[in-house]
C-alpha cells in the first residue's frame, strides 16, 4: 500500500511539468486578465482608453498588470477621474507605460534592467529583495498568454511627468 502510494505520487509529480500546458495560453493578454477576474479596474480601464483591439493584437506583449488592489490603494478619487473622456490621453499614458513590447520573461530579468515602455518610458528593475519594477512588487510572474506574457505588480506604475 505504500509502496503503491510513493509510486503514485512520484507519477504525478513527474507529469505535472507535462500537464502544464493544458494550462498555457488560450486567451490574449485582455482574456487572460477578465479570466483571472483580480483586473476588474486594469480591464475597465484598458476599455476606457480604447485600447483593448491593440492588447488582443499580435503583440507579443510584456505587461506588468497591476490588480484591483493595487488600484484600491491609489488616493482616493483617482481611478474614476482617470476613467472620465477628458482624461483619456492620461490613462493611455499610464496603461502603455505598463506595456514592454516583446516577451520578457522572469528568467529574462537581471539587476538594473531597463525596459523601454510603449509609452516610450523607461522601467527599471530590481531584484533584491525579489523582483521588483520601478519600485512595484511582481507578485505573479509569467503569466502566459497567447500575445504574450503578464507579470501581476502590487502596484500602478505612474510614468514620470
Amino acid at each position: 500500500m505504500i509502496r503503491r502510494t510513493f509510486l503514485a505520487l512520484t507519477t504525478a509529480i513527474l507529469m505535472a511539468p507535462l500537464a502544464m500546458p493544458a494550462f498555457a495560453a488560450d486567451k490574449d493578454i485582455v482574456d487572460t486578465a477578465i479570466a483571472a477576474g483580480n483586473f476588474t479596474t486594469l480591464v475597465a480601464a484598458i476599455q476606457a482608453a480604447g485600447l483593448v483591439d491593440t492588447l488582443k493584437g499580435a503583440g507579443p506583449f510584456t505587461v506588468f498588470a497591476p490588480t484591483d488592489a493595487a488600484f484600491a490603494a491609489l488616493p482616493a478619487g483617482t481611478v474614476e477621474s482617470l476613467l472620465k473622456p477628458e482624461n483619456k490621453d492620461k490613462l493611455i499614458a499610464i496603461l502603455t507605460y505598463h506595456v514592454v513590447p516583446g516577451m520578457v520573461m522572469s528568467k529574462d530579468l537581471t539587476e538594473g534592467m531597463k525596459a523601454k515602455t510603449v509609452q516610450g518610458g523607461e522601467l527599471t528593475i530590481t531584484l533584491a529583495g525579489g523582483a521588483k519594477v520601478n519600485g512595484a512588487v511582481i507578485s505573479t510572474a509569467d503569466v502566459a498568454a497567447t500575445n504574450g506574457v503578464i507579470h501581476v505588480v502590487d502596484s500602478v506604475i505612474l510614468p514620470p511627468m
